[in-house]
């Protein structure tokens, strides 16, 4: 049995969780089973998950096989993109300067804040009256 090259990387961004697997190909990006088009409503959503391969120049080189859980759209979005990054850097450690110039290797942090009591969200506070 030939030996199979892949590389693998974890990205997470909000409360998703993306793990991909590059495989050397023709360019096709596969979320959960389906074509990324076909699976992200909106086609920005794909260009933000492409901009690795792009910024590298290696989306001819690359198929990507990515399994998503957890969070939206976006959320989902940013994880494989931050997957691709990894596995990339992976590839060849020599990328890891471009994709940091490009802000593609750090993981965004921000997540929901959680709501307290005493208020109606995380934040906002009930209507203060005077009389």
């Amino acid at each position: 049995m030939a030996n199979k090259v892949e590389y693998c990387g974890t990205g997470r961004r909000k409360s998703s969780v993306a793990q991909v697997v590059l495989t050397p190909g023709t360019g096709k990006i596969i979320v959960n089973g389906k074509p990324a088009l076909d699976f992200f409503p909106f086609a920005t959503l794909v260009q933000d998950l492409e901009q690795p391969l792009v910024v590298t120049e290696t989306s001819k080189e690359f198929d990507a096989f990515i399994k998503v859980k957890g969070g939206g759209f976006t959320g989902q979005s940013g994880a494989a993109r931050l997957g691709i990054a990894r596995a990339l850097m992976e590839t060849n450690p020599e990328l890891k300067g471009v994709l940091r110039e490009k802000g593609l290797v750090t993981r965004d942090a921000r997540i929901k804040e959680r709501k307290k009591y005493g208020l109606y969200g995380a934040r906002r506070a009930p209507q203060f009256s005077k009389r």
